[in-house]
């Protein structure tokens, strides 16, 4: 069977404190997404709660999945007929919580991830309040033909995390972030997200915090490194068509994923 040509957005908007304000939000975007013919939408990480600076409400606030964020995810995704990708604060244990990725269609979760590497850096520890997923199966699903790898923020400055989702057969990789600003931060997401497409020789779809916490420039980057659309700083909807003959044809004349010498083995 050929695949089609799926069209995906990224939305990036800014959560809060209130669940039921990130949810009435989340809503507005996806309708606004849909209409325009998004058959995938990626969020931003944090989208069920966001408090900066992070502190005990976290917890307070975590959900399991297929808690009632997710649930107002599956209805949308059943209205719209999209399948919907968002960070959440998940349940986790002593008071701690996942970052976590849930893939949703009209069928329920898809997939799901919980962020592996956490941003212990540039003056902030995200591991005080968050809890690591565990290593090991990617997370992976299939819209149309094309599979869907997932990833979160911090991750893209391991390339061993994209390395792992290609390994099992992702097109695109979807980061939801929420990319702290400070200096040289915008060039450090644009040159890793280009550079995640371009080694993989996939699609990469990554949604933002907008200014002033996040950089905003949310995107998605095809897989010979052309951000073919992308957002600024500001809230906002950017769509683009993931091409499963610009993919093939991409991987035919750089054939890096077959020529590749070295195994990825995580450590336990």
């Amino acid at each position: 069977m050929t695949a089609s040509a799926p069209l995906v957005a990224v939305c990036q908007f800014a959560p809060t404190a209130s669940r039921e304000s990130n949810r009435a939000r989340i809503a507005g975007l996806i309708a606004d997404a849909a209409a325009r013919g998004a058959r995938v939408i990626v969020l931003p990480e944090y989208s069920s709660f966001f408090v900066d600076p992070m502190d005990d409400s976290l917890a307070a606030n975590a959900e399991p999945v297929g808690g009632e964020f997710v649930q107002a995810l599956q209805s949308l995704a059943s209205e719209h007929g999209a399948v919907i990708v968002a960070g959440m604060v998940e349940t986790a244990d002593a008071g701690r919580v996942h970052n976590t990725l849930v893939a949703v269609s009209d069928a329920g979760v898809q997939a799901v991830y919980r962020k592996q590497h956490l941003y212990d850096a540039f003056g902030q520890t995200e591991s005080d309040w968050i809890q690591a997923g565990e290593l090991g199966q990617a997370s992976v699903f299939d819209v149309d033909g094309i599979r869907f790898g997932m990833m979160t923020c911090y991750d893209l400055r391991f390339p061993e995390v994209a390395r792992t989702l290609v390994d099992a057969g992702a097109d695109a990789l979807i980061v939801p972030a929420e990319w702290v600003r400070g200096p040289l931060k915008e060039h450090h997401w644009s040159t890793l997200l280009t550079a995640r497409a371009i080694e993989s020789t996939a699609y990469v779809i990554a949604a933002d915090h907008p200014a002033p916490i996040g950089v905003g420039l949310s995107q998605v980057i095809d897989p010979q490194g052309v951000a073919v659309a992308g957002v600024s700083a500001g809230e906002g909807i950017a769509l683009a068509s993931v091409d499963p003959g610009l993919i093939a044809r991409t991987r035919e004349a750089n054939p890096v994923l077959r020529l590749r010498r070295y195994a990825v083995v995580p450590q336990h």
